[in-house]
Parts: C-alpha cells; sequence; structure tokens
C-alpha cells in the first residue's frame, strides 16, 4: 500500500508533499511497476471522464460522443485540472509515464481510422468522383490563400512564431493548420449518424483524407526547410505516395483469400484477426516511419480489406476495444499537451478571433462552394462545409509538432487550439441544423 501511494506521489517536479504542495526534486526515476500503476490510473480515470463529458455533451448540448471525449481530454490536462488541482493532475499524468499513453493512443486512433477505411464504400466515390475531387482542391487552396493574407500581420505580433522563421514557412504551416479536417473526428460524426456508407459520408471522408494528406505534405516541407533537410520531404511525400499505391493495388488481390476463408467458415478465427492486426500495424508503421502519420496507413489498409463478411467481422471485433478504450486514450494525450490560458491580452484575443474568422471561411465556405459548383444540392452542400470545417485533435497534433520543432510559440499554439475547438463544438449542431433533421424528416415522410 505505502509503496502505491510513493509512486502515485511522483510528479514531472518532484515528490507530492502530505502537508502541501509537491517538493521539488533532482531527479525523480520510474521502475516498471511505477509506470503499470499509473497507466491503469490514467486509464480509469479516462475511461471516467469521457463516458461523463461525454453524457454531459449529448445530454445538454447535442454533441456526439466524440465531442465529449476532446472535451474530457483538455478538461484532464493543464487547461482545468491541471490549473485548479495541479498536484493531483501532475501525480495521475506524470511526464515520465505518458510514452505509454501515447503509445496507446496512436493505436487507438489508428485501429479507428482502419476501421473506417473497411466501411469505405468505393462506388459512391466513382461516383462522386468530381464533386470529392473538387471539395478537396478548395479545401486546400482557399486555406492556404487566406494564410498568404493573414500571416504578415501574425508575423508582426512578438512571440506567435519563431524568431528566425521566414514568411514562407509561416504561410505554409498556417495553411496547413487551416486546411487540416478532423479526420478521425469527421469518421465518428458520420459513423454515428449513420452516413457511413452514405454518398455524402463517402464525399467528405474521401476529401477530407485527402485535404489532410496534403497537409500533412506541407508539414514535412515545413520541417525540412526549417532544419529537417530536404531528405525529409521527399521521404514524406515520396514514400507516403509509394506505399499508397502499393497497398491499394496488390493488398486486395493477396488478402482475397483470407477473405474467402472466412466466407467458407462463417466466422473470423483467431488466425485470420492476427493476419489482419498485422496488416493493419505494418502499414501504420511504414506511414509512420516516413512521416505522414499512423492514421493513414490504417485508413489505407482498411480500404484495401476485402468486403463481405470479414470486413463485418472485423468491425465486430475490433471496435468496442478502439472506440471505447483505445480511442479515448488518444484525446487525453492531446488534452494533456493543451493550455488555453494563453491569450491574454486585447490584441492576442483579436489575433485569435481574425484566426478563427479566417479558417472557417476558408475551410466551410470554400468546400461548400465547391460542392455546389460541382451539382450537389445546397442543403448537401452545407452538409459538406459543415463537416470540413471541423478540425478537433488533428490540429492538436499537427500544432504539437510545431511547437515542438520551434516554429510557433506557446502563444500562437494557444490561439489555434481555441479554434480547433470551436470549429469541432459547432460543427456536430451546424450539421444537424442544415441537412441531419431534414433528411430525418424527408425519411420519415416517405416511410
Amino acid at each position: 500500500m505505502h509503496g502505491w501511494i510513493d509512486s502515485l506521489g511522483k510528479t514531472a517536479g518532484g515528490v507530492l508533499n502530505a502537508h502541501g504542495p509537491a517538493v521539488p526534486a533532482t531527479a525523480t526515476t520510474y521502475s516498471p511497476g511505477d509506470v503499470s500503476i499509473h497507466f491503469f490510473l490514467q486509464l480509469a480515470v479516462i475511461l471516467i471522464a469521457c463516458r461523463i463529458v461525454g453524457w454531459l455533451g449529448k445530454r445538454f448540448l447535442g454533441q456526439p460522443q466524440v465531442v465529449g471525449e476532446m472535451i474530457a481530454g483538455v478538461v484532464l490536462g493543464p487547461s482545468l485540472l491541471g490549473l485548479f488541482f495541479p498536484d493531483l493532475q501532475g501525480a495521475i499524468f506524470p511526464k515520465e509515464t505518458r510514452n505509454v499513453l501515447y503509445a496507446g493512443s496512436q493505436l487507438g486512433v489508428g485501429l479507428y481510422m482502419f476501421l473506417v477505411g473497411t466501411t469505405l464504400r468505393l462506388d459512391h466515390f466513382r461516383a462522386k468522383a468530381k464533386s470529392a475531387s473538387a471539395v478537396s482542391f478548395a479545401g486546400i487552396a482557399a486555406p492556404f490563400g487566406i494564410a498568404v493574407l493573414i500571416t504578415p500581420l501574425l508575423l508582426g505580433v512578438p512571440g506567435l512564431f519563431a524568431p528566425g522563421i521566414t514568411q514562407a514557412n509561416a504561410t505554409l504551416f498556417l495553411g496547413a493548420c487551416i486546411a487540416l479536417t478532423a479526420f478521425p473526428m469527421l469518421a465518428r460524426i458520420i459513423t454515428e449518424r449513420g452516413l457511413g456508407d452514405s454518398a455524402l459520408g463517402t464525399l467528405a471522408l474521401t476529401a477530407g483524407a485527402f485535404d489532410d494528406a496534403v497537409s500533412w505534405c506541407v508539414l514535412a516541407v515545413v520541417l525540412a526547410t526549417f532544419g529537417g533537410g530536404a531528405g525529409v520531404a521527399i521521404l514524406a511525400i515520396g514514400g507516403g505516395i509509394v506505399w499508397a499505391a502499393l497497398v491499394l493495388l496488390f493488398a486486395p488481390r493477396l488478402l482475397a483469400p483470407l477473405g474467402r476463408r472466412v466466407e467458407r467458415e462463417g466466422s473470423m478465427s483467431h488466425f485470420a484477426l492476427a493476419v489482419v492486426l498485422a496488416a493493419f500495424c505494418t502499414s501504420a508503421f511504414l506511414m509512420d516511419a516516413v512521416g505522414i502519420h499512423a492514421i493513414f496507413g490504417g485508413f489505407i489498409m482498411g480500404v484495401a480489406m476485402p468486403r463481405g463478411l470479414l470486413s463485418s467481422e472485423i468491425k465486430r471485433t475490433v471496435e468496442p476495444l478502439a472506440v471505447v478504450l483505445l480511442l479515448p486514450m488518444f484525446f487525453t494525450y492531446s488534452g494533456l499537451n493543451t493550455r488555453l490560458d494563453m491569450v491574454n491580452s486585447a490584441p492576442l484575443l483579436l489575433a485569435a478571433l481574425l484566426i478563427l474568422l479566417a479558417s472557417i471561411l476558408a475551410k466551410g465556405g470554400a468546400c461548400y462552394l465547391a460542392a455546389r459548383l460541382s451539382g450537389e444540392d445546397n442543403r448537401t452542400a452545407l452538409g459538406i462545409g459543415a463537416l470540413m470545417n471541423s478540425r478537433g485533435l488533428m490540429e492538436l497534433i499537427i500544432i504539437n509538432i510545431g511547437l515542438q520543432k520551434g516554429i510557433i510559440g506557446p502563444t500562437l499554439f494557444a490561439m489555434l487550439v481555441l479554434m480547433a475547438i470551436v470549429t469541432t463544438v459547432m460543427a456536430t449542431p451546424l450539421f444537424e441544423f442544415v441537412y441531419g433533421k431534414h433528411v430525418r424528416a424527408t425519411d420519415r415522410v416517405r416511410a
């Protein structure tokens, strides 16, 4: 019992004192047993917080469970729990134990995007190829265009960008941040609304996946020119394209016998599940290794999986664990790196408002116009614009990278976090207002 208390009392900056705040320590070491204790405690806290906040979001704000989980992650971080109860927050989530939490979070979000890939309807994509291409292009071009306009203004505010950054690098990074769509968030919203195999769902997922992939490639270019070397950009872009092409061309043929075996047996054996998970892990590893992101490797492998009983069994077997246990780890880990108390003056609030309005106009507005010009009806185009404007914690991932690499400062980081939260929270009610409730009403009339 005393060992458990001693282990829990270790914090990133010292050891908790029974009669007061944390006492600084010169060094804090964590044994595997200490990490294990914290890991299970963290999982319990994460699950309870996500369920409670998710229920509150559904009950009072009409938000899907995924938005509640995102907010719960921020609540558990330094923005709320760490602000009012820093010793408790540091005891539950000490920095020395977060590597395990990070690995679990990547597994969770990667598995979920793998599941999304298995439900992607390629026939819908072919039917909506024109609209998807137009929406994708608009969702990239407009954000980078607006970034060209507002970056010089932001460079005039001290501390937002790194001191030695060029205007070109700052523009590219900000454009990538605005162009991002919350791919995991978008997938959860579409799935929870029963639109996973619909034409609108496929169009939004396809456009969102392409826009995010381009944003990550642009980030690789920024990292290369900011100090990572040209090899970083070449490996990320070239390696990602080559692996995606290989998976989409050859994986369906190689996995077809496995699909037929599952059909014959009427269920998925442990052997079949092991093969599927090994293929997912390999694809996620390679995409992460080249510098894109593991979730795109998982998504691509999911797209290549044979349809039919195999994909149904994958969903039945893997989804509960991925959604209920692993995915909330992803939101919490990102929330632990988020601070919302950095924007604390009128000029900074104006800059944050400028970023927010520019982001909504550039992403949501441009995708709506592109869908309309491609022949989609007004209601569908509004739904696409509302969904594509959501950024979620994909935004937090890319801006964390920018902060860690010294591209942006903590203040701009906080502004971009605010933009991510606002655009994500507004996505669901806006989508319901312009599309969801109308479609359900039409279905009831037809029934």
